[in-house]
């Protein structure tokens, strides 16, 4: 098996390699620009930032590791929520997702010196009515702070949403099965 980096500092996405059963990677944090040209769609624009991380990643990773980037983004109509930049931001974003479904995209780049393979999943997320006193108790308690759309699935944010259409582990940052089978492309085999 190739060695594997995760161009992430996401512990959501060091947790879910994990989980799948690679357990023996490094971390970088490339940093890359994540302005996107206008007129992209929501999966151009986060596979366009991917494929950003894994060309700023070559400047830390050898040629011969395999290396994956994401990104992933809230999209509420055309509006980009990104992470909250105060608790304030914070709220604002969590009061524009009550009630009303949104959609997750992340984009991956899995890469190996000169070969990519550049995808990306959209998952729609429906909130449920949410009132102004459990927002505000969410955003005290802090998880919101480093998450795109100021919410994490994966924790205390569950109890916002009342269902999804698509990938879970797409909302929590990493969309598996096409991992999967992306890495099973360049050699990797999980089962």
């Amino acid at each position: 098996m190739p060695h594997i980096v995760l161009a992430s500092g996401s512990p959501r996405r060091q947790e879910l390699l994990r989980r799948i059963g690679i357990t023996d990677f490094d971390v970088v944090v490339p940093h890359a620009d994540e302005h996107c040209s206008p007129g992209l769609t929501a999966q151009e624009t986060v596979a366009q930032i991917a494929r950003r991380k894994a060309e700023a990643a070559r400047a830390l990773t050898a040629p011969e590791d395999l290396v994956i980037t994401a990104d992933t983004m809230v999209f509420l109509d055309d509006e980009r929520l990104g992470k909250p930049r105060d608790a304030e931001d914070a709220l604002r974003m969590l009061t524009a997702l009550s009630g009303r479904h949104h959609t997750v995209c992340t984009g991956v780049t899995v890469r190996q010196g000169d070969t990519l393979d550049c995808f990306s999943v959209s998952t729609d997320v429906y909130f449920r009515d949410v009132s102004e006193r459990e927002l505000r108790a969410y955003v005290a308690g802090g998880e919101p702070m480093d998450k795109a759309g100021a919410y994490g699935i994966q924790g205390q944010g569950a109890l916002l949403v009342e269902r999804i259409d698509g990938d879970f582990f797409n909302v929590m940052g990493l969309p598996l099965l096409p991992l999967y089978r992306s890495l099973r492309g360049f050699g990797v085999s999980l089962l």
